[in-house]
């Protein structure tokens, strides 16, 4: 971005029966001439607007400074959106294709987007609502580009990353899986894990107890006494303590070495898929057993043990490469979305600005009427602040159209700062 817009003031006095020119006059020697140098000043168009009732602008008055916050808390995101999205290529934003500070200078009344016979509470309405939609836009634009980059950035370590994220198909050929003993049946399933390199050791050795909580081996061993197989209710369903000897859900003897990189290695190995809990009667009715998925319990341990468990992973060669392949099409995307989203900060950026201009230009026709009452008769200017300056402007403005000082002014809480005359700080 260039440099930062200055800093400008927006300032109102009464007519009271003379010219306007005479008005304009006055507020330019205050503040804005050889012998106060404090700013630039230009003449503000007020539009004749619809006045309403007194309480009505007293009401409105309240409402137009939070709108004004708020529309330009909107318009402060768009341009730091566009910002973060141009990088180092970030060019000033502009307001119907000129710069900002040219069109607060050169303002005029959009009559046949902003009809200025419409009541002022419908007007402020449909400025405001008009920037809501940018701002819920933008939120939406941002977060589909926020969402399709996670998942470029997802692929890219998928891509490159070691054996515990690499996507195994790239990795996996046909000649390495034909050496690799693969169970997926009803009972049996093989998974495939990647382990850091430092923890290989450890890892082999404790493999096979691994969730040594989760089977329940417990039961009758008929190979003892075959004689009584079946003979006894105790020694069988529900009567029969699984639980009573534990052990873990991997198969002896089923630790497969597959690849080695520099960080890690991966390995396969055989677990149980899961196990029957039997079911039981209450009373007259059964209850069925359950199914425990022991897969899932495997994978939480290893987890824990920061072994990556490769889940759902299912080899298939036409898979190869396709991660790329995915990978330059999120790029693409991802490329696409941020051209969009800049080129519509682009154009947002000067509709929410011009919307925050015309609101500014209503609180001064507000605040006027109220502090100056009818007929309106008001004359309203816009200073350009030189740069420091900007308490000066107002003290050499406070003191040509100031009341003198006295006890009332002594009363004001002294969070608030008051003047004998409208004045509107604007910092684009």
């Amino acid at each position: 971005m260039s440099t930062a817009h200055p800093s400008y003031l927006i300032a109102a006095i009464s007519n009271a029966g003379q010219a306007p020119e005479s008005s304009y006059r006055t507020l330019q020697n205050a503040a804005a001439c050889p012998s106060a140098p404090y700013g630039e000043m230009f003449k503000l168009e007020v539009p004749s607007l619809m006045v309403g009732t007194l309480d009505s602008l007293m009401t409105l008055s309240d409402d137009l400074g939070k709108t004004d916050s708020l529309i330009e808390s909107i318009v402060r995101k768009v341009e730091k959106s566009s910002m973060e999205l141009a990088g180092k290529k970030a060019t000033e934003l502009t307001v119907g294709g000129v710069p900002a500070t040219r069109y607060i200078q050169q303002f005029a009344w959009d009559y046949a987007k902003y009809p200025n016979r419409r009541p002022l509470k419908e007007l402020v309405t449909l400025i405001s609502s008009g920037v809501a939609a940018i701002d819920e836009e933008l939120k939406q634009l941002s977060n589909s580009y926020g969402e399709k980059q996670s998942a470029m950035q997802d692929a890219k370590r998928k891509k490159g990353g070691n054996l515990l994220t690499v996507d195994l198909n790239d990795v996996l050929d046909d000649k390495i899986m034909s050496n690799l003993n693969i169970h997926d049946t009803e009972y049996l399933k093989t998974v495939f894990v990647g382990v850091p390199k430092a923890a290989k050791e450890n890892f082999e050795k404790e493999v096979y107890v691994l969730g040594g909580e989760l089977v329940g081996y417990g039961g009758p061993d008929w190979t003892m006494n075959q004689a009584g197989l079946g003979k006894s209710a105790t020694n069988f369903g529900q009567l029969v303590d699984r639980h009573g000897k534990k052990g873990s859900p991997v198969v002896p003897g089923s630790l497969q070495k597959v690849l080695e990189d520099g960080e890690s290695v991966l390995y396969t190995v055989t677990v149980l898929r899961s196990m029957y809990e039997a079911g039981y009667y209450e009373g007259d009715e059964f209850i069925p057993g359950t199914q425990i998925d022991l897969l899932e319990a495997f994978a939480k341990v290893l987890r824990e043990k920061r072994y990556m468990v490769r889940e759902n992973f299912t080899y298939d060669p036409a898979q190869q490469g396709k991660a790329a392949m995915v990978l330059e099409q999120l790029q693409v995307e991802v490329d696409n979305m941020r051209s969009g989203l800049t080129r519509w900060c682009k154009t947002h950026y000067g509709e929410a600005f011009v919307a925050w201009m015309h609101i500014k230009v209503i609180r001064v026709f507000v605040e006027s009427v109220l502090r100056y009452g009818l007929p309106v008769d008001f004359t309203a200017v816009l200073y350009k602040v030189v740069s420091g300056k900007e308490s000066l402007l107002v003290n050499a403005l406070d003191k040509k159209f100031g009341a003198e000082k006295g006890k009332e002014e002594e009363d004001v809480d002294d969070d608030e700062e008051y003047h004998d005359f409208v004045l509107i700080k604007f910092d684009p």
